[in-house]
């Protein structure tokens, strides 16, 4: 009967602490956005240093099924390409999403463009380097026929800047043992070059213009506060 009672207890005891952490690990919403509301079209100049937007070339299209996973997961989107005066282009892409729990997570350049035709041919993480900290990036190569894009992109999650993969999880687990839903941004920078590490430099320079041309909340929401890069 003893034995029973403590099955019993120890049973009832599993099931509470089940309980308490699947609880702890579910976030719940906002009581009061942390951050103002913003727009990423406002927020990101037309022009900044060398640069100036080139409307006559669009960043990649998504097909009709991405372009509905994107409405369904992104609050905002921005698609720009910018042009210097030595003629060299560089096409921006931001997606913000006001809710990153389970459900609504970032999609990453590594599933948009294998999805939309592209080969991955090199995927791998880098450190930049700003004046505003380092921080944590994917260096991509996505090829389709005769056009060979290299990418450049980073994640912020809050105000964590964070590689994908299991830190970009670490780091929304983090934040829903907080109790907290954070926001997320996907900066992808990306050109049309044969030469990969020469393009990765020309973005190094475009991503180094265009902190400098942000005012401070600007830049906390691209890439986080300087004490939490790079940890």
């Amino acid at each position: 009967m003893k034995a029973r009672f403590l099955a019993s207890l120890a049973l009832g005891v599993g099931m509470m602490a089940a309980s308490a952490l699947t609880g702890a690990l579910t976030p719940s919403p906002k009581a009061v956005q942390a951050q103002a509301a913003f727009s990423l079209e406002a927020m990101i100049p037309a022009s900044f240093g060398p640069w100036r937007i080139d409307p006559h070339i669009v960043p990649l299209t998504p097909n009709p099924e991405q372009q509905g996973v994107i409405n369904r997961i992104y609050d905002q989107t921005l698609s720009r390409t910018y042009v210097n005066g030595a003629g060299r282009r560089v096409m921006l892409s931001i997606a913000y999403g006001g809710d990153q729990s389970k459900a609504l997570q970032l999609h990453l350049p590594e599933v948009c463009y294998v999805a939309q035709g592209f080969q991955l041919v090199r995927d791998g993480s880098d450190r930049l380097g700003t004046a505003y900290g380092v921080l944590p990036v994917q260096r991509l190569v996505a090829r389709q026929q005769e056009r060979n894009e290299p990418i450049t992109y980073w994640i912020t999650i809050g105000e964590h800047t964070t590689r994908s993969g299991i830190e970009q999880k670490l780091r929304r687990l983090a934040y829903g043992l907080s109790g907290e839903i954070p926001d997320g941004m996907l900066v992808r920078v990306s050109s049309i070059a044969n030469d990969e590490p020469a393009a990765w430099r020309l973005q190094d320079r475009f991503i180094a213009d265009l902190l400098a041309a942000l005012d401070g909340a600007g830049r906390v929401r691209l890439i986080g506060t300087s004490s939490s890069r790079g940890d």
